[in-house]
C-alpha cells in the first residue's frame, strides 16, 4: 500500500467534501494516526507531504521522536494520563485529550510555553468513550482561566462506529454547536477554532460538518505487524 497515493485519494474526498459543504479544502488539516505503524511507514507518510503526526501513547511517540531525523507537528491524541504529562509535554504542539481540571492543572504546571490544548467531548454519550458531557463543557472551559499556560484551541469528540450517517452527524453537530457557544464567551485564552473529529471510517462526513482536524490511520498509513 502507497502512502502517497493513499494520501492523494483522500485529499481528493476531503476537496469533494468541502465543496458539498461550501468550504475551503485548506481549513481541514490531516493527521496522520502512527500508533500502528512504524517509524519507517511514519516518515513515508512525511515525504508524501503531511505534516501533522498523531499518536495516542507517550512510548510511541518518544519512540517515533528518537527515530525520526524530521521535524513533523506532533499531536498527542490519546487518553492522557496526569503522570504521563511530563514526559510528552516538550515534544507536542497539540494535545487533543483534555478533559479534566487535574490535567490541565499538570499541563499548565509542566508546560515552558502555551500549549494548544483541544477539548475531549463524549458528544455520542457512550460508556465507553472518554470525555465530559456536552454540558459540562462550556463550565470547563471557563475553569481553564486558572490556567494561563493553556490555550483552548478546539474541540475532540469520536463519532459511533455505526452504519447509521444520521447518528454520525449528529454527534459531529454536537460538536460544532458547543465551539460556537465557547466562542461566543469571547474568551481570549480560548479561541475554539479546531474541531478535531472524522476518522478513516467517517472523515468524510466529520468534514462536511465542520471538521479541521481529521486522525487517518488506516486509510493513509495502514495497520503494519510490528506495533510499535
Amino acid at each position: 500500500m502507497n502512502v502517497a497515493e493513499n494520501l492523494e485519494v483522500i485529499q481528493g474526498q476531503i476537496a469533494n467534501a468541502c465543496k458539498a459543504s461550501g468550504r475551503s479544502k485548506d481549513e481541514v488539516k490531516i493527521i496522520a494516526v502512527t500508533k500502528y505503524v512504524s517509524p519507517e511507514r511514519a516518515k513515508q507518510a512525511i515525504d508524501a507531504g503531511v505534516i501533522h503526526l498523531g499518536e495516542n501513547r507517550d512510548e510511541g511517540l518518544l519512540h517515533k521522536i528518537s527515530q525520526l531525523q524530521d521535524k513533523p507537528v506532533w499531536h498527542f491524541i490519546g487518553t492522557l494520563q496526569t503522570r504521563k504529562v511530563k514526559s510528552i509535554i516538550d515534544h507536542v504542539t497539540y494535545i487533543h485529550s483534555l478533559d479534566r481540571l487535574s490535567l490541565a492543572k499538570e499541563i499548565n504546571k509542566r508546560a515552558s510555553s502555551k500549549v494548544k490544548c483541544l477539548i475531549q467531548v463524549n458528544a455520542s454519550g457512550e460508556e465507553s468513550k472518554h470525555g465530559l458531557n456536552p454540558d459540562d463543557v462550556t463550565g470547563f472551559v471557563q475553569d481553564l482561566k486558572q490556567c494561563p499556560n493553556i490555550e483552548v484551541s478546539g474541540l475532540m469528540t469520536m463519532a459511533p462506529f455505526t452504519e447509521d450517517e444520521q447518528v454520525i452527524r449528529s454527534c459531529f453537530r454536537t460538536l460544532k454547536n458547543l465551539q460556537a457557544e465557547i466562542q461566543q464567551l469571547r474568551l481570549e485564552y480560548a479561541p475554539c477554532h479546531e474541531l478535531s473529529m472524522g476518522m478513516s471510517n467517517d472523515f468524510k462526513i466529520a468534514v462536511e460538518e465542520g471538521s479541521t482536524m481529521v486522525r487517518i490511520g488506516t486509510a493513509l498509513v495502514g495497520n503494519e505487524s510490528e506495533v510499535q
